[in-house]
């Protein structure tokens, strides 16, 4: 191991060392200085400035889920398409057909849902 590499590992350490105690004191601060009388209006549920109405507990569809699970797996793939796209000249033209496999893949899950009515309530 070269003196360059012990040195990089030695300022990591002392970056991770330094975070931890600067969390650590702030949260002990905060501790110390935060007020512990509770009100009625400190132990009510903050619905973003509204008073709530009703349980908590709602029965939510099972097709807003699966739209959120596709969302983050489109979003997901856009990174790699944006990564496919920047070494596009390196990849020749076997990436192209890779990456074409993989859009089709891509619009025959959204087709799938789009017949499942999975997206229906948009």
């Amino acid at each position: 191991m070269s003196l360059t590499t012990s040195t990089g590992y030695l300022y990591a350490a002392i970056l991770l060392a330094a975070g931890f105690t600067f969390v650590l004191i702030t949260m002990t601060v905060a501790n110390l200085l935060a007020p512990r009388r509770r009100t009625s209006e400190k132990l009510q549920t903050y619905e973003s400035g509204e008073v709530p109405i009703g349980s908590a507990w709602v029965q939510y569809p099972l097709g807003f889920y699966i739209f959120a699970l596709l969302f983050v797996a489109f979003d997901v793939d856009i990174v790699f398409i944006i990564t496919w796209a920047i070494l596009f000249k390196s990849l020749s033209i076997f990436g192209f057909f890779e990456i074409l496999f993989f859009i089709i893949v891509l619009a025959l899950g959204l087709v799938y849902a789009w017949r499942k009515g999975v997206i229906r309530w948009i």
